[in-house]
């Protein structure tokens, strides 16, 4: 059986690569959006793998969204490619950028040290 692999930025242009990488390696992969109910899905779509990952909304500002995804999918790996990379956005909202850019790392990896700690 394969690996399951979960990606923050799965929409983004880096996040959809990967995804085809390890499908292409036999991957289950699973990735986080912020809405769940309307994804922007066309990098994948372009790829065509949308219908071969799943998505699960996860806000990365959100410590008890990000606890539950990472205790209710079984991962193998973890891959953090979500940002906030608007540099209009950055300057208008430095807290929230930091808070996505630098404090979600912080969140993400001491949730994965508790929950999988091998």
């Amino acid at each position: 059986m394969g690996k399951t692999a979960f990606i923050t930025g799965i929409t983004g242009q880096d996040g959809a690569y990967l995804s085809k990488l390890l499908l292409s390696k036999g991957y289950e992969v699973h990735g986080g959006v912020r809405r769940i109910l309307q994804p922007e899905v066309t990098r994948l779509e372009i790829l065509e793998i949308a219908d071969q990952v799943t998505l699960h909304e996860f806000d990365l500002t959100e410590q008890n969204g990000i606890f539950r995804t990472i205790r209710d999918i079984n991962m193998d790996e973890f891959y953090n490619l979500a940002a906030q990379s608007l540099v209009d956005t950055s300057w208008e909202l430095p807290v929230y950028t930091a808070e996505v850019d630098g404090i979600a790392v912080a969140k993400i990896l001491d949730t994965l040290r508790m929950l999988r700690p091998s």
